[in-house]
């Protein structure tokens, strides 16, 4: 397979090796060290790494993914669980402030002064954070460099005085006029201090690697599923089926409670009394069916906006009573994986009150079943394999595994759910051969914006920086277009269910008696080919929420048919 071609991953492969072996050390490495293997790999995200003027998407993308004290930050601290850090003398991290960045979910501690302690679930969140630092730490040199003389210029006697720079002073940094209006929107009113910060001093970054062995990560997951078992023990979860989803926390609660449809009245009327003209007008086209929109999923959006209302209180604390009441229960995380979790009884579940899209017939059964959804939120790459292994040694049986997600396509667009049947795991070099659960019948009646495309191959990336033209060439030509994070390790998992072994590398694996049901969903949130804009860039088009409830859909319906026919 040309995906393993040596000219291929040379690059990429050397600048993995680097950073891995050097994370081998008890001290503290410097990123610096890695700024060359990474510039050599020439990654996708980050095409301007050699260029002296700033990369703007590079620093974007990074701004958005980092929590905003990394301009203080000198030392980062890796680590599974708050046992190892204390291990290694860090004992009082969960006393840190806890600080979060909007575009990654991550368990991140600041000590107020230098140093910031992250929780990492598996190898992927190091393949994820290592690029970020050295691309981030680039950048901000770069911005360094262009101020020649930080005491003399204009710009730097503006931004001593805490003014906001004008276009003319912001000149010496190379940037165009829209380049600083992506700055002003990411760093918000941030971005004078932040400006700053960049011309006072270079960055240099070191990270030190605490623990970092399977066994570490497995005691912290195994602890994370403990944490769930505790909070619910009640449930019995070691003797019941279990249907596992992966998807996020909130859409597929919204539809199995219904909770927003029956309070139609109160979003309405927030969205009245905080004058959203831009949700009123979309609802009335909706109702005028003057836009291919389901108005249940523009109650979700809206009930998702009013949370952070300070007068929503009320309504999420009945929510949640209603919720307990139908058998539904959200776990949050604690001082390990950072994924919650929501727990959904099938036999408490009210088929009245459900999305009337999942009225099947044959669900008043549901009421005689002893199935649970464990739905979690998705983890990050490798994560994915430790979790599934701990939660099907933990339960009676698992009933499915749905996995929805978003992923990057190379022949599709924005808004586009893509379904594989084939999947090329890059951590083992297995490429794995199954029968889907789901088909593109299953997604096409509830998606209004995008197409579904079955049959597809996809690729598991060790990393959205671990890769370059070459190899999104390489793909393209085997006729792998989606690519995503998750898959390779959630089969992997699955294989040590079917087979008496530890799953192999480099090999071809059919499954032809899949041990349950077996189905992926992911839809495109990037283009790669075309640079085209992420999910997050459109705001009340639906582009997110309309594949995001169609594929989430499409799993309830498959879980509730299964467990009814079951029943029968």
């Amino acid at each position: 397979m040309s995906l393993l071609h040596h000219e291929v991953r040379a690059p990429l492969d050397l600048f993995h090796r680097t950073y891995h072996s050097l994370l081998r050390s008890s001290g503290e490495i410097q990123i610096q060290a890695l700024i060359e293997p990474f510039a050599a790999m020439e990654p996708s995200l980050h095409v301007g790494i050699r260029s002296p003027l700033p990369d703007l998407s590079a620093l974007t993308y990074t701004s958005l993914r980092l929590p905003a004290c990394i301009d203080s930050v000198r030392l980062v601290l890796l680590g599974q669980a708050h046992e190892v850090f204390a291990r290694h003398g860090f004992g009082n991290v969960e006393s840190w402030q806890p600080v979060s960045a909007p575009g990654r979910r991550r368990k991140m501690f600041f000590d107020g002064h230098e140093t910031l302690a992250v929780l990492i679930a598996s190898p992927s969140d190091l393949d994820d954070l290592i690029p970020m630092l050295v691309s981030f730490q680039a950048e901000w040199n770069k911005l360094h460099e262009q101020i020649d003389d930080p005491r003399a210029t204009p710009l730097h006697e503006r931004l001593r005085t805490g003014g906001i720079p004008t276009t003319a002073e912001l000149a010496p940094l190379g940037l165009a006029n829209d380049d600083m209006q992506r700055l002003r929107m990411i760093w918000g009113d941030g971005m004078p201090a932040r400006l700053r910060h960049i011309a006072e001093w270079k960055k240099r970054f070191a990270v030190r690697m605490l623990g970092g062995s399977i066994m570490d990560y497995e005691r912290a997951t195994l602890r994370w599923w403990w944490n769930i078992e505790h909070e619910l023990q009640d449930l019995d979860l070691h003797n019941r089926p279990v249907y596992f989803v992966s998807s996020n926390t909130h859409s597929l609660i919204n539809l199995l409670s219904g909770f927003a449809l029956r309070n139609t009245d109160e979003l309405l009327r927030y969205i009245r009394d905080r004058d959203h003209g831009d949700l009123l007008t979309e609802y009335e086209k909706i109702v005028d069916e003057q836009v291919p929109t389901s108005i249940e999923n523009f109650f979700y959006y809206v009930q998702k906006k009013y949370q952070a209302e300070p007068q929503s209180r009320n309504y999420f604390e009945r929510r949640a009573a209603e919720e307990r009441d139908l058998g539904i229960y959200r776990v949050a995380s604690r001082f390990y994986v950072d994924v919650d979790a929501q727990i959904i009884d099938l036999s408490r579940l009210d088929p009245e009150r459900i999305d009337p899209r999942l009225r099947i017939d044959g669900a008043e059964r549901l009421r005689n079943s002893r199935a649970v959804i464990v739905n979690i939120d998705y983890p990050l790459g490798l994560a994915a394999y430790h979790i599934l292994k701990i939660v099907a040694r933990s339960v009676s049986r698992l009933a499915g595994v749905y996995v929805i997600g978003k992923a990057a396509t190379l022949n599709g667009k924005i808004g586009d759910v893509l379904i594989p049947n084939v999947v090329f795991d890059e951590h083992t070099g297995n490429t794995y051969h199954f029968v889907p659960a789901f088909s593109a019948g299953d997604i096409e009646p509830y998606i209004a914006h995008g197409s579904v495309l079955d049959n597809q191959k996809a690729i598991t990336s060790r990393g959205t920086y671990l890769q370059n033209a070459a190899f999104l060439e390489a793909c393209y030509r085997e006729f792998f277009t989606d690519l995503e994070m998750e898959a390779g390790p959630y089969l992997n998992a699955i294989y040590e269910q079917a087979f008496p072994q530890r799953y192999p590398t480099g090999e071809i694996i059919s499954f032809l008696r899949p041990p349950f049901d077996i189905g992926f969903l992911h839809y495109a949130s990037d283009t790669p080919y075309s640079k085209g804009h992420n999910l997050g860039a459109r705001n009340l088009s639906y582009f997110g929420m309309d594949p995001t409830y169609a594929t989430s859909l499409a799993a309830a319906r498959r879980i509730i048919s299964q467990e009814v026919a079951a029943l029968a």
